[in-house]
């Protein structure tokens, strides 16, 4: 296992979740005092256990009939039109 891919995703996906919706709502449902934070973490993890399943899965067949190079540029362009669109939106 390479152990750099590793660092390098726990990095990316950690830092992208932090403040992102569903760490919110994960928040409010951990805010209840009637309920169990244990519940929510382990509901809170399996939901974002199964999200990365299907990223890798679907990743893993657009690899076989996509090209790296073009992926890396339509999900450059697609940053950019994010970035584009989060700043002149009216």
């Amino acid at each position: 296992m390479d152990y750099r891919i590793v660092l390098t995703v726990f990095t990316t996906v950690f830092i992208a979740e932090l403040g992102d919706k569903t760490q919110l709502a994960t928040l409010l449902f951990a805010a209840d005092r009637e309920v169990s934070k244990w519940a929510v973490f382990l509901g809170a993890s399996l939901a974002l256990i199964a999200a990365s399943a299907l990223g890798v899965l679907a990743g893993g067949v657009v690899a076989e009939h996509v090209s790296p190079r073009h992926l890396q540029i339509v999900a450059g362009l697609g940053f950019v039109a994010i970035g584009l669109w989060t700043l002149f939106r009216p």
